[in-house]
């Protein structure tokens, strides 16, 4: 089954999601919108697994969650991947903070003793907001970005990490929660 683990979005970052989508789409560029309750923070891509490995994953995920409290992240900023003479993906930035470094590099260690390769990527943390499907309004969508390119917008506040199946069809991927593992409350 499909699976990654990942940080779910509030309601209130959700509909910033759909603001910033309608301001986009007035400029006409060639973009598959993602469908914005289906954006979430992704810690790590699992792939295919074989059903018999989720409890042992569960098992992980539950040990590493302890060891954190519940955070705050900043939404920061709007670009796109690779660059911007051939963008692929248009993304919202999140900042990246000691906690959530802490909690996904211990997630992509633990998960790695299990047989799931490391990622080799430097971890760039954003929610994408959609993919260019050509370069049609290419230069018009790129200038609005500029217009946010600096902008903060909302936070998000961590109190856990989902383990998801995500099942491909014709309208796109299906999420399904499989286990949610909650941080330990804030201690101050």
């Amino acid at each position: 089954m499909r699976s990654f683990i990942a940080i779910e979005l509030p309601e209130s970052t959700i509909n910033l999601l759909v603001k910033l989508q309608k301001e986009f789409k007035k400029c006409g560029a060639d973009v598959r919108w993602v469908k914005p309750g289906s954006v979430h923070l992704t810690l790590k891509f699992l792939g295919n697994v074989n059903e018999n490995k989720i409890d042992k994953i569960v098992e992980i995920l539950q040990r590493v969650s302890k060891k954190y409290e519940a955070f705050n992240l900043a939404l920061s900023g709007i670009g796109v991947f690779p660059n911007n003479r051939s963008p692929r993906v248009l993304w919202v930035g999140i900042d990246i903070n000691d906690s959530l470094t802490r909690l996904r590099n211990d997630i992509e260690e633990e998960i790695s003793l299990l047989g799931f390769e490391k990622e080799n990527r430097k971890f760039a943390p954003h929610l994408t907001l959609g993919r260019f499907r050509s370069f049609r309004g290419k230069g018009a969508l790129l200038d609005k970005i500029d217009m946010y390119q600096d902008n903060r917008f909302s936070s998000i506040d961590v109190r856990s990490v989902l383990l998801m199946r995500s099942d491909l069809g014709q309208t796109g991927a299906k999420y399904t929660q499989l286990a949610e593992l909650f941080l330990r409350e804030n201690e101050t």
